[in-house]
């Protein structure tokens, strides 16, 4: 018992140094059960302080025309507010239909180039405008990732670290933004075999901690392209929602069917337009346009209606 009670006073300094109000020891007379639960029991706003702060450079982002909070109203805001809302509606289960990890929204485009990443983080700095509800914007394109830059971050340990040791703390890997309601967590240690390990059931398991931790929370996955690597594919099978990009003018209608194909099992499928251009004279005339498909779909349903960027 002695050497239990070492460790819980252990950790316990360990909490107290994060900033935790924790009892200077575990009482000497305390039970077997009662150091084991204050070794592992630790309240959401103890773990929330094992995070890293990191600072965005808001307006740095908005200069590149990412979405920020404290932005005023802008052309691009309104685009993704109209983009978000179904899928914020089918995360929280006020769509047609229940949907099983609804909150896990993956964004990822046929090729390279077709402006996932822009479209992820401008989606995940939307949803965080929320009242109701947290994001999590997670780096999933673990052979090229891209989020920290596009943010101004360095990279550090995060999600293939987490699969490869499902007993580490995801508190300790999740970076806590000056955006109040964002946090990030990155890529991670680059693998070999970052493939089977999306692949492995500790995977599997993180992503369902991850969608049941907090039923306000929608995590959104920028992920690789879906003809370059099969990582994405793999990742997709497991998601509740995918977004794909597709580039006007650029990519062919092939590789986009294509790259549909290699999702099917996935239930909602948004594509969404990117630089597309019109004449229309309402103030929304290029940039973004989305349309939905489901895996009942005989052919991609392509987007209609545009918004601008």
């Amino acid at each position: 018992m002695s050497s239990l009670i070492e460790q819980a006073a252990e950790r316990l300094e360990q909490l107290r140094r994060a900033g935790a109000e924790m009892p200077a020891t575990p009482s000497p007379s305390l039970s077997p059960q009662a150091v084991s639960a204050a070794q592992h029991s630790i309240s959401e706003p103890q773990a929330a302080s094992l995070s890293r702060s990191v600072e965005i450079n808001l307006e740095a982002l908005a200069a590149a025309g990412i979405v920020s909070p404290q932005s005023p109203r802008s052309q691009i805001a309104d685009q993704f507010r109209v983009i978000k809302r179904p899928l914020i509606n089918n995360a929280m289960g006020k769509g047609a239909s229940v949907l099983t990890h609804g909150n896990l929204i993956m964004v990822t485009s046929a090729l390279a180039g077709e402006g996932k990443t822009f479209t992820a983080v401008n989606l995940a700095m939307s949803i965080a405008t929320e009242l109701d509800y947290t994001v999590m914007m997670v780096d999933a394109d673990v052979a090229r990732p891209s989020v920290m830059k596009v943010l101004g971050l360095s990279e550090g340990p995060g999600l293939l670290d987490l699969v490869l040791d499902d007993s580490s703390d995801m508190s300790t890997m999740l970076l806590k933004t000056n955006i109040d309601k964002l946090t990030i967590l990155p890529a991670g240690t680059p693998h070999p075999r970052a493939t089977e390990l999306l692949a492995s059931d500790a995977m599997i398991r993180l992503l369902d901690e991850i969608a049941n931790r907090y039923p306000d929370r929608i995590i959104v996955f920028d992920s690789p392209p879906l003809l370059l690597t099969t990582e994405a594919r793999v990742l997709a099978s497991h998601m509740g929602q995918v977004v794909v990009v597709v580039q006007a003018g650029k990519t062919l209608q092939s590789e986009v069917r294509h790259a549909l194909a290699t999702i099917e099992a996935c239930p909602v499928k948004l594509l969404l337009l990117n630089q597309a251009r019109t004449l229309s004279m309402e103030g929304y005339g290029y940039g973004y346009g989305y349309g939905y498909g489901t895996e009942t779909s005989s052919k991609p349903d392509y987007p209609r209606r545009q918004v601008k960027s």
